[in-house]
């Protein structure tokens, strides 16, 4: 086992014993008390968060320096944000009015909004750039846009499916390799196939509850993140049930083989919660946050976070009371983990001085 593989293992084993013994080994660290962090990205050199109240906020890396874009720093036009992406050269967000981009060289926030869709369709949920087609993907409320950098030029996509308007809201969207897209909405999971044109029936294919895709449970299947692995895609979804609508979506988290095989984790496999926010890749773990819809109440309450080994799909929940219960987004630079929570941020330090300290004490 390397170095690395054996750091995760220990930290995911001290994780699973009692809270207080965990706080005493874990190194871990707090920022922005009080923020609403959406999401988290980075490009090496400094990380960038979109907060929901407070601008997008960015960390050099280098010197631990903070700074932040506000209506109230006067140097960008918006404080509420959901999503965030980067590259060498740019930063794009997406606001509640909505879609944002930087050219660091100049330091200047550009402002595009969306007239097809109407207001709500500049929430903006979800931004992946495609380094493939050097273009955004942009996830709205309503509708599609695809950006291409090199022409500069903005084109909007309709991806309902079977007249289901949720199809066309996209929340969360994910590369895969040179020539596939998936988009998650909240009508189902869509796969768009690049040797085809978007508006071309045959290149999407469409996954909701139907033939048997999501084990067919529920009557709604919505997509809250993608996460890819060896032959494998792993799909969390969102939780929303009431009295009235008790199979509405049932959430959970779904292994899902590209052929045919699905298998689906929840409460009752050791998940903290069914609704899921976001999924990450650490070595060959796969953190989950979770949560737990109220049906009563309609309210989401944060359910933290799990550990799942994928080599033998172990659920190990996490307990350590420093850690948030309500965390929106988990990102791992290549060395450390970041939440991104309802209130601030934590990063978890997965270092060789943390290695050397559980292997003394194993």
């Amino acid at each position: 086992m390397n170095g690395f593989r054996l750091i995760i293992l220990a930290f995911v084993l001290f994780l699973s014993h009692d809270a207080l013994y965990s706080q005493s080994k874990i190194r871990i660290e707090k920022y922005l008390n009080g923020v609403e962090v959406r999401d988290i990205c980075s490009d090496g050199r400094t990380m960038w968060f979109a907060s929901n109240g407070e601008g997008i906020i960015k960390l050099n890396l280098k010197n631990g320096r903070w700074d932040s874009y506000s209506k109230e720093k006067g140097n960008i036009q918006d404080n509420y944000f959901y999503s965030i992406a980067v590259t060498k050269r740019f930063v794009f967000a997406g606001s509640a009015d909505g879609f944002f981009m930087m050219d660091k060289r100049h330091g200047r926030w550009l402002k595009r909004k969306f007239a097809k869709g109407g207001q709500y369709s500049n929430w903006i949920r979800s931004i992946k750039y495609d380094k493939y087609e050097k273009a955004v993907w942009i996830g709205r409320f309503m509708y599609l846009t695809k950006y291409d950098l090199r022409k500069r030029r903005f084109k909007d996509f309709d991806l309902t499916r079977k007249g289901n308007k949720k199809t066309n809201t996209i929340k969360t969207i994910e590369i895969d390799g040179d020539s596939l897209v998936w988009f998650g909405t909240e009508g189902g999971l869509l796969r768009y196939d690049k040797k085809y044109p978007l508006q071309d029936e045959s290149a999407i294919t469409f996954y909701d509850n139907s033939y048997n895709y999501f084990l067919g449970e529920g009557e709604m299947v919505s997509i809250s993140d993608i996460l890819f692995e060896q032959h494998n895609i792993w799909i969390g979804t969102d939780e929303f049930i009431t009295k009235e609508n008790p199979d509405f979506n049932l959430g959970g988290l779904f292994k899902f083989d590209r052929k045919n095989s699905w298998k689906r984790f929840t409460t009752e496999d050791g998940l903290r919660g069914n609704g899921i926010y976001s999924l990450a890749l650490v070595g060959k773990y796969i953190w989950v946050s979770t949560y737990q819809f109220d049906k009563k109440l309609r309210e989401t309450y944060g359910r933290g976070i799990c550990i799942i080994d994928r080599t033998n799909d172990k659920i190990i929940p996490v307990y350590d009371k420093r850690l948030p219960n309500t965390v929106y987004k988990i990102f791992f630079d290549g060395k450390n983990v970041w939440l991104g929570a309802k209130n601030g941020v934590v990063k978890i330090f997965l270092d060789n001085k943390f290695n050397n300290s559980i292997l003394q004490n194993n």
